[in-house]
């Protein structure tokens, strides 16, 4: 811990949260939601015959990322991989040597009876179909984020889930942070009392932060299968930027809200335990990268809270901008009536202040010097006694320790764990289209051009 004022301990200590457990490794956020203490041990103790055999539907980016954190967690084994793209199976192999089973068609892979789980890493608009054969085949499924193209779909992976019985997570692997754990421990324990407002932002200031992602020189109609990756959308000719830049394309992608946005609704309700927003309002526009893209590069959008049981009524702000006149970077500030928290996947930044109530010399100027004293008199009974050493002023910020191996291996550690039925997936099918629902109202309202309501509890568009 970092203490910039002394008197910050004293806070911890009354909320059950002084970091006297927390100075040893190693850290897993590794048990059921709601539950889980800040200090665990891993790895899992697996049997020989434990091993859980995994197969990647989709060896793009997040695929490879995904699969080289799953390949971290103890007894795991790639088996198979998908792809339309023949560069990336041969790349597969590159990684993950001879033995796989490589395969364009998804469908075969999900046939081998020795694969016990598969991740789900293609584009968005793929997501519902192939996650519903997956159960539907026995398969364990891990699918990106978001979960959904669009929130309708989301029911029908929520009774495929339901009708099989079989496990699924969400991957938005933030969701397993420790830095998410703090942030639900304190806000918990009031430190920043009742939430007013979030206030989310992320500035991309980089050509590969904006989807412009490299194109493959081998890249042509026999290496390439174009018309299966256009699936469900409408038929096209051959085209490279679509098919290796797809997130820049409604017809296939979700925009900033399905890639980036989702991620923060994950976190923003495993903090407070909330079902999402009732409304929504977005703007932005195309300012630079006009590229042929149909989703904005620059986004604002504003969401309206009810008061539930687990949090007071508030606002949150979600700003994007791919075209960031500086350094880039970003952030999650959750704003309350004594505080504020900035949350990250390896830390927390809590900073309590109090709210100024009494007149100062702004406003006293007008008053006469007989209704000065009189009003400081009146204002200094408003305050509780002992209510300045209840609010511990000041700024503390808690960091993950080294050996933390982080969210995403977390994560993975979580989804594999479930399968040994040890524990619940940390973000089922509900909480995944909670998210993505929330994500894609902005969608919704940005081509509209109107607000649009939503039903968090029955995760419908009213």
């Amino acid at each position: 811990m970092k203490h910039t004022t002394p008197n910050r301990r004293a806070f911890l200590k009354k909320a059950g949260l002084a970091t006297a457990g927390l100075a040893a490794g190693p850290y897993l956020s590794a048990a059921p939601r709601g539950t889980q203490p800040l200090v665990r041990n891993y790895p899992i103790q697996t049997a020989a015959n434990d091993t859980i055999q995994l197969g990647l539907i989709g060896c793009g980016i997040q695929g490879i990322y995904d699969t080289r954190s799953a390949l971290s967690v103890d007894g795991v084994r790639l088996t198979a991989v998908c792809d339309l793209y023949t560069g990336r199976l041969q790349r597969a192999r590159e990684l993950w040597g001879d033995g796989l089973f490589l395969t364009r068609d998804y469908r075969e892979l999900l046939d081998r009876k020795d694969i016990d789980a598969v991740i789900v890493a293609t584009p968005d608009h793929w997501h519902k179909r192939i996650v519903i054969d997956a159960l539907k085949a026995g398969k364990a499924v891990y699918c990106e984020k978001p979960m959904v193209q669009k929130p309708a779909e989301g029911h029908e992976i929520i009774a495929a889930e339901r009708e099989t019985g079989g496990i699924l997570q969400v991957g938005s692997q933030g969701m397993s942070s420790l830095g998410n754990e703090k942030a639900r421990e304190l806000y918990k324990a009031g430190a920043i009392g009742e939430i007013v407002m979030l206030d989310m932002y992320n500035d991309r200031y980089s050509a590969e932060g904006a989807w412009q992602y490299p194109i493959p020189p081998d890249a042509n109609p026999d290496t390439v299968d174009f018309d299966t990756f256009l699936g469900h959308a409408p038929k096209r000719p051959y085209d490279n930027t679509r098919f290796f830049r797809w997130r820049n394309y409604r017809d296939y992608g979700t925009g900033v809200a399905g890639d980036l946005f989702v991620h923060a609704f994950s976190t923003l309700h495993h903090i407070l335990d909330s079902q999402g927003p009732v409304r929504a309002i977005s703007t932005g526009g195309l300012r630079y990268w006009n590229d042929g893209r149909d989703v904005p590069d620059v986004t604002l959008t504003f969401y309206d809270y009810p008061k539930t049981a687990t949090h007071a009524a508030f606002n949150a702000a979600f700003r994007v901008n791919f075209i960031a006149g500086g350094g880039g970077g970003g952030g999650f500030r959750m704003v309350g009536t004594e505080g504020s928290m900035e949350v990250g996947q390896r830390s927390v930044k809590l900073s309590r202040t109090a709210l100024g109530m009494a007149p100062g010399g702004y406003s006293m100027v007008a008053q006469t010097e007989a209704n000065q004293e009189a009003l400081n008199a009146e204002y200094a009974k408003t305050l509780a006694p002992g209510r300045e050493a209840l609010l511990d002023l000041g700024e503390t910020v808690w960091e993950a320790p080294r050996e933390y191996k982080g969210a995403h291996h977390d994560h993975f550690f979580n989804f594999f764990d479930a399968i040994r039925g040890n524990r619940k997936v940390v973000q089922d099918a509900t909480f995944g289209l909670r998210a993505a629902g929330a994500a894609l109202l902005a969608n919704e309202s940005y081509y509209r051009g109107e607000a649009v309501g939503w039903d968090p509890s029955a995760m419908k568009l009213t």
